[in-house]
């Protein structure tokens, strides 16, 4: 009998532990990367010091943006600025990358914005999110999506009902994916930023209070704050949200101007410029790292919170680039090393070092994390390319061709499912009869490249408003192949952004009309299709534009490197269909990013788009070159 009482016993307490393991699986697990800890206060500003539950807080961020980092290398950036004694991650989120079109969104592999958030969390890190809609951040159009601008009378960042309606849906998809990633939910996230900068643009009153609505509306409830430089403080604030300022040096009368609109209240600088950005034909931008040092002792010291803008730039890969046209148009380059104390791959600088013995003075001598060791780096040997594709004969494999009387500008081309095209090049073809004097009424957005024949006969600059057409007979073919080279990102004309050509161009005053355009956006499925296509082995003399096509052989591992292309004049680089980004010889930057991740072991395709002129090598270094610096002044 006793021995039958012990079995028993065994197997109730089995059945117990299973019983046990299946309500804990269904009710108590937590999933990986999110929280269930029960909060009651976050991040508050209701004294002349920050408080996060409670207790006195100083928020010491650095900003790094997922979508310019590979996703691979998420883990190793945000480490280092762990271990340099940052508390706090602040990142953007580009509209334009979530929602590429109306009704579709896209928050998967380097764009799963959830993973990112909770990987920080995993990390010990606080995180501050900047959602938009607009976020500047020297993208296209300011993040915002190019397919906005096929409203023809869009007014963007005001209660306009495009706009708003827009917004509106785009928060419906993005907002819920951060509720449950909020402080209170027992998440990261303890502030969330309204918008970006909308004192330098203030066109509606009302459109703040529309987009702080918009986020509580939707479950957000941590602490809220705005951004804007110390003139535009009163004009870019909302009531209910902490007002931050952007700077690059300390400056009492900046105090003062933000304390006169709001006293008793803690102090924080949401970004404080650790560099600057770079554009074509300029030099590269450095601050050197004693002025950046003594600008954030100076706000350490008075107890005041800062976020470093940034503390990674990473690359803006692709055609995400934007532009500025204060006081002349000029396109950005692809890198965002922004002279950040990690740089643009990862590396350790002189800021780094001494922001870390900095921050472990200020924190007491409480010891850091080790730092991370640094990714290797490899110089490969040069890719030799031996096919050739002329542009010509790529047309077939576009979306298209269009036909229209008149000039259609890109983002009104009936491409991608009625969205029309973002970024990359149009061609404009149509017929003439005779020769002449072009004119392009300011009407190419942002550069053309002219043929008669396919024969180049001349360039349209924003600069330049003649090109003479050689005499000929009968029909010709006048072709115009106009690039984008990256809206504007920041200032009051974002509504008039339109890429392509965006009126008429006149021959000997008369409209050309009749045209023949093929979209060439360059996404990743139209560099894949090429593969298909007639390439050739490489002639002597390759016919210009178009592209060529190389193999790089990575033995093992990959490493990180950098594409250098010397002898090339104006292109873009592919690297296994994916876009590193725009090259020019007028430089500064000489060299392009190619992150290992974007590798694999064996055999690598290497496509060059050039537009003019190529050496027919490409050429790999384990170092950048981003162009001869200059201090900012």
């Amino acid at each position: 009998m006793m021995v039958v009482i012990r079995i028993r016993r065994k197997y109730a307490v089995i059945i117990f532990f299973i019983f046990a393991f299946i309500m804990y699986y269904k009710y108590f697990r937590v999933p990986p990367g999110e929280w269930r800890i029960s909060r009651k206060v976050g991040l508050s500003a209701n004294t002349s010091q920050f408080t996060l539950e409670g207790e006195p807080f100083q928020i010491i961020a650095g900003s790094i943006h997922y979508f310019r980092v590979p996703r691979a290398y998420w883990w190793d950036r945000l480490m280092k600025m762990k271990a340099c004694g940052i508390n706090t991650l602040t990142t953007y989120v580009p509209w334009s990358l979530h929602q590429p079109e109306r009704g579709v969104f896209n928050f998967n592999t380097q764009l799963d914005l959830e993973s990112y958030i909770s990987l920080a969390a995993e990390l010990g890190l606080w995180v501050i999110v900047c959602p938009g809609p607009y976020i500047s951040s020297e993208l296209d159009l300011g993040g915002l999506p190019s397919w906005l601008l096929r409203d023809d009378n869009m007014r963007l960042r005001t209660t306009y009902e495009g706009f708003t309606d827009a917004v509106n849906t785009y928060f419906d998809t993005l907002i819920p994916k951060l509720v449950h990633l909020q402080f209170k939910k027992g998440g990261p996230v303890i502030a969330v930023q309204v918008e970006n900068g909308y004192g330098s643009y203030a066109k509606d009153e009302a459109y703040m209070l529309f987009v702080k609505k918009a986020l509580q509306s939707r479950g957000i409830n941590e602490l809220l704050l705005t951004s804007d430089n110390h003139d535009m403080i009163r004009s870019g604030g909302v009531a209910g949200a902490i007002r931050s300022l952007k700077l690059q040096r300390f400056n009492h009368r900046d105090l003062q101007e933000l304390t006169a609109v709001q006293p008793n209240s803690p102090i924080i600088v949401m970004d404080l410029w650790t560099g600057w950005y770079d554009v074509w034909g300029d030099l590269h931008h450095v601050l050197p790292p004693e002025n950046m040092m003594s600008t954030m002792k100076a706000i350490l010291r008075r107890g005041m919170s800062v976020n470093l803008y940034m503390f990674h730039g990473g690359s803006s890969f692709g055609f995400m680039s934007g532009a500025f046209a204060d006081p002349s148009y000029k396109a950005l380059v692809p890198s965002y090393d922004y002279d950040a104390p990690l740089s643009e791959a990862g590396d350790y600088t002189p800021k780094y070092h001494l922001i870390r013995d900095l921050l472990s003075h200020h924190r007491r001598g409480e010891s850091l994390l080790h730092m991370p060791a640094l990714q290797y780096r490899q110089a490969y040997e040069e890719v030799i390319m031996y096919q050739h594709l002329p542009l010509w004969d790529a047309l077939s494999f576009t979306e298209g061709p269009v036909t229209s009387h008149r000039p259609v500008n890109m983002e009104s081309l009936p491409v991608n499912n009625g969205n029309g095209q973002s970024s990359g090049y149009v061609l404009y073809e149509t017929v003439v009869t005779s020769g002449g004097l072009l004119r392009s009424g300011n009407n190419v957005r942002d550069r053309a490249l002219v043929f008669v024949d396919r024969t180049y006969i001349g360039l349209f600059k924003r600069q330049t408003a003649e090109l003479a057409v050689p005499d000929g007979k009968g029909r010709r073919t006048l072709s115009l192949l106009v690039e984008n080279c990256g809206r504007v990102h920041k200032g009051r004309s974002l509504d008039k952004q339109h890429r392509g050509l965006v009126g008429d161009i006149l021959l000997n005053n008369v409209p050309l009309r009749n045209f023949t355009i093929y979209s060439l956006d360059m996404k990743p499925s139209f560099i894949d299709s090429l593969y298909q296509a007639p390439w050739k082995n490489l002639p002597e003399n390759p016919v210009f534009p178009g592209f060529f096509m190389g193999r790089l052989f990575v033995y093992g591992y990959p490493s990180d490197t950098f594409v250098k292309l010397p002898g090339w004049e104006k292109g873009v680089v592919f690297v296994n269909g994916l876009n590193l980004g725009r090259y020019w010889s007028i430089g500064p930057q000489q060299t392009l990013y190619l992150p290992a991740p974007f590798l694999n072991g064996g055999i690598n395709q290497v496509i060059i788009f050039e537009e003019q002129e190529g050496d027919y090598k490409v050429q790999f270094d384990d170092a950048a070159d981003l162009g001869m610096a200059a201090d900012i002044l």
